[in-house]
Formats: C-alpha cells, structure tokens, sequence
C-alpha cells in the first residue's frame, strides 16, 4: 500500500490533477491486477449475504415503496435493464440500484468496517451489480467491480473520519460505488475521476438520520448513494465534469465539511500492480442489529446459558457496559436519546440501542430479525424495567482497541459489570463477535449460505433456493449477459405489486 498526504489547497497553488485524491482514486479503478482467488470467493459471499438479507425484507415498507417507485422507470433501449430483489420485471439500472439497495439496507444485517469511520461496504454490490445486469457484462467483470468499491470504501474509512463532524458515512460510498461501477465498465481514469467527484459531491448529508427518532431514511441512506454512483457514472461518460478537486479543494469538502482548511490526511491505496485486498478485512454479521451491538449479542447470550437468573430485574441492581466511544455515544446511553430506552420507538431506533438490544438478548439469549423487535417483545414489563438498569460508559482502552490498525487487536466489544440485587458482581468481557475472522464461530461459505436459507425459508420456493445459490457460487464463470441468475424471486404470493403506496410517479 502506498499512503498519500490530502490536505487543502488554495486555488492558487493549481493542485494537479495526478496529485489529487480523486485522481489517485481513479488509478486504482483503472488498474487491471488479477483478483486473488480468497477476494473471489469472499465476493460471492457477499453477494450471497447481500441476497439473503434483502429477502428477508421483501415486505417491509422501505422496501414496498422503493420497490413501486422502482417499477415506473423502466429500461430504455440502451441496456437490458436491472433485476429487482424478489420480483421478474427489469428497471433502469439507477432505479434497481436504488431499491435493492434499500432492501439490503433495511435489516441492518449485512457486512461492515470499522476504522476512522463506520461503514457497510456491502452496500457498494447493489448499484455495480444493477449496472452489470444492464449492461451485460461478465461475472469475472461484477468481481472486478466490487473488489473495487469494497478496496476505495475500505480505503476511506481507514483514513477519513467523517462522522465526528456529523458527516454519514455514506460520503466515503457514493465515490466508491462510483469507481467500481467505473472498473466494471473498463472505463479510463479521466472518466472514472470524473465520477469520482460527482459521487462524493451529491452523496454528503448529516448523520441526522442516525440521531434521536431514527427514521425509514437510515435505508435509504445508502441506496440513495448508489443511485447516484450510477448516475454519476453516467454523466461522466457523457463528458459531463465534476467540482474539482472535491477533496483538497478551499472550498471543498475537507476544507469546509470535514477537519478545515488546515487538515491533513493520509489515505492508504494499492500500490500499481497490487491486488485490491480489503474486502477480507471487512465483517458480517451473524445477527441484524447495528455492528457494535453484535459481540454484546453473543455475550449476553452466553451470560444467558451461565445465569439464568439474570433475566429476572428483581435480581439485577444495575448493569453497566463499558466499551469504546462509539458504542457509547452512538448506540449507548451516551447519545443521551431517550428513545432509546422508549419501548414504543421504531425498530431502527432499537436497532441502535444496545441497552436494549444486550437486555432482550440476556433475557432470550438469542436474537432475532423480527421477534426481537416486535412491540409486543419490547413492551413487555419485565423487559421494560430491565432494560432500564442498562447503561453505557466510555473506557479509554476498549476505545483505543476500536481504533486500532491491527486488526489482530481491533475489537468492537467491551466489558459488562453486572451488580446483582444482594450485592454480588458479575463481570464479563467480549472482543468481536462469534462471528468475526478471529471470534469463536468464524464465518465462511457454509454459513453465508446458512443465513441466505434461514432469512428465504417461506418466502422462496425451494427449487428457486437452489437455483440461485448454484449461481451465485458460479459467479465468476457467468457470461456476458447471464448475470440476471443473481436475481432472487419470491415464491408466488409473497408480494403484492398492488398494494403499494402511491406518489408522483
């Protein structure tokens, strides 16, 4: 890897094309290195995950809305068009990026990387993968494309923090996806920069959507980006520019939206001839809830199986987490969001309550997609009054693990200290979750497929499981113009194209 200085540039100092971030960026897109073999199959994971958590979100009304909004635009003579999850008819590809890229979103259950910032680089497949349906290309093309948006977003998040400035980590996204759509197509760095900077440019919004009464936008969110990655792909192929340069630029983003016209940072990419690795250091998750909350999930199931009795409030004075700054600020009582401890707020705010999440998961000690959330599960009065002894607390150390750059050390977990009703402490601590590369149940092939059967049971026909898995594990043999076999399609009856809501379109 090669790690390159951004800072801000007065116009006067004509910072050149070569030496700009975006360009730089573009130059990795650009570049023809193979695929290592272990990227591969890591892809098709994904792809697979991607497949398996959209399924299971087929009729939830993020996805009903995205979908019929979806269905009014479809393809024009200059492509085949775009699979939509769950159904047979083909949209514009931007359309298709957009509603399947809520339907991946909407559980909160598909991959993640943590560094300097947060991100789902998973989110980068739906707008490459709508792009290479229309555009009848290859699966060896789709593999180039994503190992390209996972490398760029990877990137990014190891050296741009976006959210201590209120900045969603869909900012690092829109510029990824845009690149990687660029390698799929085979486009040529000027092109790609060009999208590059259109990506970033129309993808910068405030982590509101992530604050207080977290709404049905933390889905779209990311689709939205891919919308535009695919747009702005296509505005650069046209000739059409970008506001240049977007990073380092005295009125750009760094300067005006990010540390200031003063900032420095040092942003790791392949080196020429390097192979674009950072898919492997990215994350699933076992269980659908916000990543930071998946280690306490395994923690409090296993506290579940050693002290049952905890599940009882009688019998719990207090229990206090101690984890990095993230998880208490974010997800913990450190947001100070009250909702998050509202038994009547929406499921995306519990999502992002591990005071919450880590008392169900005690009481339980399992998770689950849509049990765990119901409201019947989060009024329930002996929950209530647990989860209300649940609170979060920074610990320097648990933080500094969570930013390290080893990822031998980088841990997402914490500490809890659990005081009992007569007096007694309890203590426990987690790193990563079961999970994770190093967490005690890894995950690898068997369980992505696992997952994708558990989340299609009773909503894909059996013959329609098989088919897709055995294509999917094929991905890199497809043809051009086969990658319609990507596609997912819900058994008969599972969707209701008329009951949709109605807008403009």
């Amino acid at each position: 890897m090669i790690n390159h200085d951004v800072r801000v540039y007065r116009s006067e100092e004509n910072l050149q094309r070569q030496d700009q971030l975006a360009w730089k960026m573009a130059e990795v897109a650009t570049d023809t290195v193979a695929i290592d073999p272990e990227v591969e199959e890591m892809v098709i994971n994904r792809i697979i995950d991607n497949a398996s958590v959209a399924i299971a979100s087929l009729n939830r009304g993020p996805i009903v809305a995205a979908r019929a909004q979806a269905l009014t635009h479809a393809p024009t003579s200059g492509g085949q068009g775009a699979s939509v999850f769950g159904i047979t008819e083909k949209v514009s590809p931007e359309w298709a990026a957009w509603a399947n890229g809520v339907a991946v979103r909407e559980l909160d259950y598909h991959d993640t990387f943590l560094a300097a910032e947060y991100s789902h680089p998973g989110d980068n497949i739906p707008p490459i993968l709508a792009v290479a349906q229309h555009s009848g290309a290859s699966g060896a093309d789709l593999i180039r494309g994503i190992a390209t948006g996972y490398e760029l977003q990877v990137d990014l998040v190891k050296a741009i923090c976006l959210h201590a400035h209120k900045i969603d980590h869909v900012a690092h996204l829109g510029p990824s996806a845009s690149a990687g759509i660029g390698t799929l197509l085979g486009l040529d760095t000027e092109t790609i920069f060009q999208a590059i900077g259109q990506g970033l440019h129309t993808t910068t919004a405030t982590r509101q959507s992530r604050k207080g009464e977290i709404s049905t936008w933390k889905a779209h969110a990311p689709a939205f980006a891919g919308k535009m990655a695919v747009e702005s792909a296509d505005r650069a192929m046209r000739g059409q520019t970008s506001p240049v340069p977007i990073y380092e630029g005295e009125d750009g983003v760094i300067a005006w939206m990010l540390d200031g016209p003063d900032a420095q940072y040092t942003v790791p990419l392949p080196e020429p001839g390097e192979a674009k690795r950072a898919i492997l250091d990215t994350y699933t998750k076992e269980h659908s809830a916000e990543y930071q909350a998946q280690a306490w999930i395994d923690l409090a199931r296993k506290l579940y199986g050693e002290h049952p009795e905890l599940a009882d409030p009688a019998n719990v004075a207090s229990i206090v987490i101690h984890t990095s700054h993230h998880t208490h600020y974010v997800i913990g009582s450190g947001a100070n969001d009250p909702q998050k401890y509202d038994p009547k707020a929406s499921r995306e705010t519990l999502d992002h309550s591990i005071p919450y999440i880590f008392t169900v998961a005690l009481q339980d000690g399992a998770w689950h997609h849509v049990d765990s959330y119901s409201p019947e599960r989060a009024g329930r009065p002996d929950t209530v009054e647990l989860w209300h002894k649940v609170t979060t607390e920074e610990d320097q150390e648990w933080t500094r693990r969570y930013h390290s750059l080893d990822i031998s050390e980088k841990a997402f977990g914490g500490r809890v200290v659990i005081t009992t009703a007569s007096g007694e402490t309890i203590t426990d601590e987690i790193a990563v979750a079961d999970a994770h590369p190093l967490g005690a149940r890894p995950f690898a092939r068997e369980q992505y497929i696992h997952k994708f059967r558990t989340l299609a049971e009773g909503l894909v026909s059996p013959e329609e499981i098989e088919r897709f898995l055995d294509a999917a594990q094929r991905t890199a043999s497809l043809g051009a113009g086969e990658l319609d076999q990507l596609n997912i399609t819900a058994a008969p009856g599972v969707i209701d194209l008329a009951d949709a809501p109605k807008g403009l379109f």
